[in-house]
């Protein structure tokens, strides 16, 4: 083991970074006290040159500088993706907690589900209102959605890109929220009704196929980015929503809002080659639909169609204006048209949505629907008044224009109002029994302690 020293006998480090061989460095002898000689020059010199050294040296101090600095930078990197993730998160969290909408819209880079090849009995199913929309993944409501736009007619009336309505299609599954309710398969649902209407009514022989694209993409968008929470929590809450609306339909707003953000992506305008002025009409009237979605606006617009459906003129743009918002109403509400086993689950979810909302009422001091309220409604109470006094009113008024409905709507919406009347009559019954058991306990309890009080009187 040996040591390098300067002239001053100071230490001189052994490293790559070391002064070239110089006549200058001594060599001491570890633990000795000889005096330094000059270190030969000529095996160290050989060394260096045989073995390179100096070039090994420079560039094993380049690679070193270099390494550092990506290291540092990619070290500056993790810190602010971390940072940015971090920032999302707690904008979304914050966000959701107050009930609005995301900032900013998912959509997947290319289309990746997969072509179904729907059978001829499926493709009838989808017509019908009977349709069982409780069997099918994701990828599967996307490809019957798909069918539907090609076989309305409606890719060759737009010209649209089969591959940007496959985008478009994903984007708008994942601007769906995973509420108990309001989620992608309630989209399918109204979606496939309104298909099944289309198809029941003839209107593709009454109205134009731009009336028919508007009535579909509409009823896909209609409750795109949904937070699960609804327009009397958002303005009693005050949250963004309702002040960015100022408490005029926020959620509805929402979804409009959502629904022109995925198609103003160049990747997701499904509408993109038809001509701007055709455009902002499509635009204008899926806004109206949309917006005519809010059950606050009910009573409004069923009056209004009462008005016209008896003289109802299928040239007149108004009147085809109102006929277009009762169809997407009654598509929006319309489970309870369908057989018993596939409506009844939605009446969970409807509830389990209900009472989230109403637990967080309570908790933070907002007024209660007694409707939302787990401690005071149940399911035939939950659906009978909507059954009697909403559902069947707007499907018979929709019957005067459309008489073939009533053995495939209207009829399912009777036998379901009585279906809830009998269960309504049931649970009665069990808590009428509930309230004489325990009576006849208090009584039977009572009789006893008489019974005691009256032996020990007699005693005395």
């Amino acid at each position: 083991a040996i040591t390098m020293v300067d002239p001053e006998g100071a230490l001189v480090s052994i490293d790559p970074t070391m002064p070239t061989n110089s006549p200058n460095l001594f060599s001491v002898r570890r633990n000795t006290s000889m005096t330094p000689e000059p270190f030969k020059q000529t095996p160290f010199t050989y060394l260096c040159r045989a073995f390179r050294i100096n070039e090994l040296k420079t560039e094993v101090t380049n690679r070193l500088a270099m390494l550092e600095k990506r290291v540092e930078l990619e070290g500056l990197k993790v810190v602010e993706i971390e940072k940015c993730k971090n920032d999302l998160k707690k904008l979304r969290d914050e966000m959701t907690s107050r009930g609005g909408g995301r900032s900013m819209i998912q959509i997947r880079d290319v289309p990746s589900y997969p072509k179904y090849t729907l059978s001829q009995e499926t493709i009838e199913a989808l017509k019908k209102p009977t349709f069982d929309v409780w069997h099918w993944e994701h990828n599967e409501m996307l490809s019957c959605l798909e069918y539907m736009y090609h076989d309305l007619g409606l890719v060759k009336e737009f010209n649209m890109n089969p591959i940007t309505l496959k985008r478009w299609l994903l984007g708008i599954q994942e601007n769906y929220r995973s509420n108990p309710f309001h989620n992608f398969r309630h989209c399918f649902c109204v979606s496939q009704m309104m298909y099944g209407m289309i198809n029941l009514c003839n209107l593709p022989e009454k109205m134009t196929l731009t009336d028919m694209g508007i009535l579909m993409t509409a009823a896909v968008c209609h409750d795109l980015d949904h937070p699960g929470y609804n327009n009397t929590y958002q303005i009693n809450a005050r949250t963004e929503l309702a002040v960015r609306y100022n408490d005029i339909s926020p959620l509805e707003n929402h979804h409009c809002a959502v629904a022109f953000q995925i198609l103003s992506l160049p990747e997701c305008n499904i509408f993109a080659n038809v001509e701007l002025e055709a455009y902002k009409q499509i635009r204008q009237a899926i806004i109206t639909l949309i917006l005519a979605t809010d059950m606050a606006r009910h009573g409004e617009i069923l009056d209004s169609f009462k008005h016209k459906v008896d003289s109802f003129d299928f040239t007149n743009e108004e009147h085809v204006t109102c006929l277009k918002m009762v169809l997407i109403k009654c598509c929006d509400i319309s489970n309870e048209v369908r057989p018993t086993e596939v409506a009844e689950p939605w009446v969970d979810c409807l509830l389990e949505e209900y009472f989230m909302q109403s637990d967080r009422e309570k908790t933070e001091g907002l007024p209660v629907a007694p409707f939302m309220d787990r401690d005071k409604v149940t399911k035939p109470t939950a659906q009978i008044g909507f059954i009697k006094f909403v559902l069947i009113p707007m499907f018979e008024t929709v019957m005067k224009l459309f008489p073939q409905i009533e053995e495939i709507m209207v009829q399912p919406l009777r036998d379901s109002r009585d279906h809830y009347e009998e269960l309504k009559q049931i649970d009665d019954a069990m808590t009428e029994v509930g309230h004489l058991f325990s009576l006849n306990i208090t009584l039977s309890f009572r009789v006893g302690v008489n019974s005691i009080l009256n032996s020990r009187q007699l005693r005395k």
